[in-house]
């Protein structure tokens, strides 16, 4: 079993900046893409950023020019950088791989709370 693992939320005040990242426990073969996904209290879980094995990239409107998605392939990791945090942004983050036949590998969030 790959276990997906989250660092990196907390507590920020509005307009500061976080980094969330995620690790991989073991190799993942064939991964089309990694990404973050974020699921507020009472909402669905949505997309929040998305890079695919090209290097492409997709975002939701609602964090473009804010987030930022990278990763190291040396250490299989995916990065998420948070600024101009705002409230809205509160939720658990879940780090995604999906393999090419569509199979979603989750970790178990991590809590990010933006508020004064």
């Amino acid at each position: 079993q790959v276990q997906l693992v989250e660092s990196g939320g907390g507590l920020v005040q509005p307009g500061g900046s976080l980094r969330l990242s995620c690790a991989a426990s073991a190799r993942l073969f064939s991964i089309s893409a990694m990404g973050w996904y974020r699921q507020a209290p009472g909402k669905e879980r949505e997309l929040v950023a998305r890079m695919f094995n090209s290097g492409n990239t997709d975002y939701a409107d609602s964090v473009k020019g804010r987030f930022t998605i990278s990763r190291d392939n040396a250490i299989h990791t995916v990065y998420l950088q948070m600024d101009s945090l705002k409230p809205e942004d509160t939720a658990i983050y879940y780090c995604n791989h999906r393999s090419i036949i569509g199979t979603d590998y989750w970790g178990k969030g991590t809590l990010v709370t933006v508020s004064s």
